[in-house]
């Protein structure tokens, strides 16, 4: 997980106090990535961590596309640059809606300008419009995106299982914007900014093989 989505979990969080329990899917930690993780934000909370394969930061084995959890059990769901790996994302986003209780969070993000990446697989890139309409669902929605307006980088929904108050909507859309301006462009988003493809294929290639108990892509 890359460490500017980390302070959009944490932004958030200070703004809403997100409710419990709270379920991170796609929780799983690379080497090398432990430090980025968002557990520890909720070190004193119901906190689980979820993932399709047991592993670092993996609470449970748990599959998006068909989860074995009650209607209405969970509290916040946090799902970020997972769906881009999920093959049927259209089954995790109604199951992530089935299992949220009413008044429940869903935190989510991922990439759209980014190199292939597998963990284990790599299928999909999203839009902000793309996003609004994974979330529609949801009765209150709000997508935001960071990079260049035409080649965002990174999508962001905060969707929301029942209506919010004007107050709680404000703090969302503050928080986003807060986190777009302030903390959305680590370096890996800003080699997006500046690199063509052409040379930032073979430099992501290169650090993804550099990294502990990684594999290169074909």
């Amino acid at each position: 997980m890359r460490s500017t989505i980390r302070k959009l979990v944490e932004r958030l969080d200070g703004a809403l106090a997100l409710p419990e329990p709270i379920y991170e899917f796609g929780a799983f930690q690379p080497s090398g990535q432990e430090s980025r993780a968002v557990r520890e934000l909720f070190a004193n909370r119901d906190y689980v961590g979820a993932d399709m394969r047991e592993g670092p930061g993996v609470d449970r084995v748990l599959d998006l596309e068909a989860l074995d959890l009650p209607d209405d059990s969970i509290g916040t769901a946090i799902s970020l640059d997972t769906f881009e790996h999920v093959q049927r994302f259209w089954k995790a986003s109604s199951e992530l809606h089935r299992v949220l209780r009413p008044g429940g969070y869903l935190l989510l993000c991922s990439v759209m300008y980014f190199p292939v990446h597998d963990y284990p697989s790599d299928y999909w890139r999203f839009t902000p419009e793309g996003f609004r309409a994974l979330v529609e669902p949801f009765e209150s929605v709000f997508v935001e995106s960071a990079g260049l307006r035409d080649f965002p980088h990174t999508v962001v929904a905060v969707a929301v299982k029942g209506p919010v108050g004007d107050e709680t909507a404000h703090r969302i859309r503050r928080e986003l914007a807060l986190w777009k301006r302030r903390d959305a462009q680590g370096w890996k988003e800003i080699l997006t900014l500046i690199l063509p493809p052409i040379l930032m294929s073979p430099l992501y290639r290169w650090y993804a093989g550099t990294r502990p108990g990684s594999t290169k892509s074909p």
